[in-house]
C-alpha cells in the first residue's frame, strides 16, 4: 500500500545545450519537491535534446553528456533534492561495442542510480534510429518506496512485444514512458489508444511524459498523460507548452483518482500552433529576433506573416512590397493592410527599375522574364536579412512545393518556411480560422503556445480581421505576367489537393489514383509536375512538419530517375 507523488516535467530543450537543459531539470526538480513529488519524469533525451542525430557518434559529446549526468546528480543532492527520483534522457554508450544508446537514467541520493536503453529503434519516416544507436535487451522495474515501476522509451511502447511484453508479467504498479514524439494531425487520438492498450496489456496505469518545442523541421507537442490500467484519461498536460503537473499513484486503489485534464484544441488551431512554435524555437534556439518576408498581398505571405507576428510579435517583423509593372492595386492594398493589421515594419520596394535593367543586358521572355522577377525579389529579401540580422521566412506551400510551383532562389529562398507542408486548401482554412480567432479577441500572446502571457501583447485588428478578406477570397495568382492566375498553371487547388494527397501521403501510382474516381489527364498531369520537381525541394528550406508525410526525411525519392507510369 503505497502513495507515490509524480511530476510530469514537460520541458522544451535544445539539441547540444547540455548546461541549459541540465538548468532547466534542476529547476523543475526544486518545483516538483515544492509540489511533494517523488519522482520527476523528464521526456526523452533531455539532456542533449533531441533529436541528436549524428552527435551521437561523437565520442566527445557522449563523455560531455555523461559528465552533465553525474554533475547533475551531485547538483540534485547538494540543493537538498537527492531524495527525489529524476527520470531523465541523456545518450549513454553501448560499452561491448563503443555505440551510442538512447538511455534513461534515474538519478537519485546524487548519483546516478539506474539506467535503461532504449529496446525498440524506430527506422521509417523522420527517424534513423537503427543507424545511429545500438539497442537495450533488458526490460527495467524500479522500486520506489515499495512502489514496483515499469520504464520504457518512446517506440518501446509503439512495438508488440519487447520490454512492455516483458513488463506485463512482473506484477508493476505503473508503467513510465519518456518520449519524445514529434507532432502531426491527428496523432494525439492515435498515442492515447495506444497508451490504453499497453495499459490494458501490463495492467497498470501508464504515466506518458512527451518533449514539447520546435527542433529543425520537427514540432513536439507535449501533451503528457496518466492513463488508468482500464484506460480512463487520468491527467493531460496543454499542448504546445511547457508544463509541470503532478498526479499521485495509491497502490491501494483499483481506479486512480482523475486530476487536471487540458481541454482539446481546434484542429485547425492545433496545427496553426504547431506552424508557430516550430518557427518560434527555430528562432530562438537560432538566437533570430526578427524576420523579413515578401508580402505579395497573397493569402501565402499573409498566413506566414500573421504567423511570425505570434511567434515573436509583429514589432519585429519586416515586410517588403515588391510590385512589378503587373502588380495590382487590390493586392498591394492587401499587403499593406495585412501590415498595419499585425503591426508591422513595411517597406515598398519596387523591382521594375531592377527588371528594365537586367532586361537591357539579358532580353529575356516568357518563363525566364517571369523568373527574373521573383529572383529580383529574393535579392532584395536577403539584403534584408543580411543588412538587418533577420530570419527570411519563405511563403510557399505544399502544394506549390510538390509541383514545382516556385522559382528556384526566388520566392523559395530564406531560412525557414513555416507553411511549406500546408496544402493550399489547408492554407486557407487556417487563415479563416485565425481570422475567426482575432474576432473573439485573441492577439499575440494569447495562443496557447507562443510563450507569452495572454494579453501581454496584442495585434491591433482591423475590425477584428487580422488577414485582410480579399487576400482569402481572391483567385491566387503569382503576378508574373497580365492577367495570370495559378489555374493557368495548375489544376484548380481543391482538386490538385486531393490528387497530391493520394499521390504523395498515401503513395497511390497512376492505376490506383485512376481507380480513386481522378480523371486520366489531371492524373498525368500532376505526377509529371510532382516528380519532376524534386530537386527542387531538395533546396527548399526546412519548416515545420505537421502532416504524416512531410517532404525532406519522410519522403526520400531520387531526382534522377527514369521511371515513369
Amino acid at each position: 500500500m503505497t502513495q507515490i507523488r509524480f511530476a510530469l516535467a514537460q520541458i522544451d530543450t535544445c539539441v547540444g545545450d547540455l548546461d541549459a537543459n541540465a538548468a532547466k531539470v534542476l529547476d523543475r526538480a526544486r518545483q516538483a519537491a515544492g509540489m511533494d513529488a517523488k519522482v520527476v519524469v523528464f521526456p526523452e533525451m533531455t539532456l542533449t535534446g533531441y533529436p541528436i542525430e549524428d552527435l551521437a557518434l561523437r565520442a566527445t559529446f557522449r563523455q560531455a553528456a555523461w559528465d552533465k549526468a553525474n554533475a547533475l546528480a551531485a547538483d540534485l543532492a547538494a540543493e537538498g533534492l537527492g531524495s527525489l527520483f529524476v527520470v531523465v534522457g541523456t545518450v549513454g554508450t553501448d560499452r561491448a561495442n563503443d555505440k551510442p544508446r538512447n538511455r534513461l537514467v534515474v538519478l537519485h541520493d546524487g548519483v546516478v542510480w539506474a539506467g535503461y536503453d532504449k529496446h525498440f529503434l524506430p527506422n521509417y519516416g523522420v527517424f534513423d534510429e537503427f543507424r545511429i544507436f545500438s539497442a537495450g535487451d533488458r526490460a527495467m522495474v524500479l522500486d520506489v518506496d515499495g512502489a514496483r515501476l515499469g520504464v520504457a522509451i518512446c517506440e518501446d511502447i509503439w512495438q508488440e512485444g519487447g520490454p512492455v511484453a516483458d513488463l506485463a508479467g512482473r506484477g508493476i504498479d505503473a508503467l513510465v514512458t519518456i518520449n519524445g514524439s514529434p507532432y502531426e494531425e491527428g496523432k494525439t487520438q492515435t498515442r492515447c489508444a495506444l497508451v490504453q492498450r499497453r495499459a490494458a496489456e501490463v495492467d497498470a496505469p501508464v504515466i506518458y511524459v512527451n518533449q514539447v518545442g520546435g527542433q529543425d523541421d520537427l514540432v513536439f507537442d507535449g501533451g503528457s498523460f496518466v492513463v488508468d490500467r482500464d484506460g480512463a484519461l487520468l491527467q493531460r498536460s496543454p499542448m504546445f507548452m511547457e508544463d509541470l503537473a503532478c498526479w499521485t499513484l495509491d497502490t491501494a486503489l483499483e481506479h486512480q483518482e482523475r486530476v487536471r485534464v487540458a481541454p482539446d484544441l481546434d484542429p485547425d488551431e492545433e496545427v496553426y500552433t504547431a506552424c508557430v512554435l516550430g518557427l518560434k524555437d527555430y528562432m530562438a534556439k537560432n538566437r533570430f529576433t526578427g524576420v523579413t518576408l515578401g508580402l505579395s498581398g497573397g493569402i501565402d505571405s499573409a498566413l506566414v506573416a500573421a504567423m511570425a507576428a505570434d511567434a515573436v510579435g509583429g514589432e519585429n517583423v519586416w515586410g517588403i512590397s515588391m510590385p512589378s509593372m503587373y502588380s495590382s492595386d487590390g493586392s498591394k492594398d492587401d499587403a499593406a493592410d495585412l501590415a498595419a493589421n499585425i503591426g508591422a515594419h513595411y517597406d515598398v520596394q519596387p523591382i521594375e527599375p531592377l527588371f528594365v535593367a537586367f532586361q537591357k543586358q539579358l532580353e529575356l521572355e516568357g518563363v525566364a522574364a517571369e523568373n527574373l522577377q521573383a529572383r529580383i525579389r529574393g535579392v532584395i529579401v536577403m539584403a534584408y536579412s543580411n543588412s538587418k540580422g533577420l530570419l527570411a521566412v519563405a511563403t510557399g506551400n505544399k502544394s506549390e512545393l510538390a509541383c514545382g510551383y516556385s522559382t528556384i532562389y526566388g520566392d523559395a529562398v530564406g531560412g525557414y518556411a513555416p507553411i511549406k507542408d500546408l496544402l493550399k486548401t489547408r492554407v486557407w482554412e487556417l487563415a479563416r480560422w485565425r481570422n475567426r480567432a482575432a474576432a473573439e479577441g485573441v492577439g499575440i500572446g494569447g495562443l496557447n503556445i507562443v510563450g507569452n502571457e495572454a494579453g501581454e501583447r496584442g495585434i491591433p485588428l482591423a475590425g477584428g480581421v487580422m488577414i485582410p478578406v480579399s487576400s482569402i477570397e481572391k483567385a491566387p495568382s503569382a503576378e508574373l505576367r497580365p492577367g495570370q492566375k495559378d489555374s493557368d498553371s495548375l489544376p484548380e487547388y481543391e482538386l490538385l489537393d486531393q490528387v497530391l494527397a493520394a499521390y504523395i501521403e498515401h503513395a497511390h501510382g497512376r492505376a490506383d489514383l485512376l481507380a480513386d474516381g481522378f480523371d486520366e489527364r489531371t492524373v498525368d498531369t500532376v505526377m509529371r509536375l510532382v516528380d519532376r520537381a524534386e530537386w527542387k525541394r531538395r533546396q527548399y528550406p526546412l519548416g515545420p512538419k505537421v502532416t504524416a508525410l512531410a517532404f525532406g526525411r519522410d519522403r526520400r525519392l531520387p531526382i534522377t530517375t527514369a521511371f515513369r507510369e
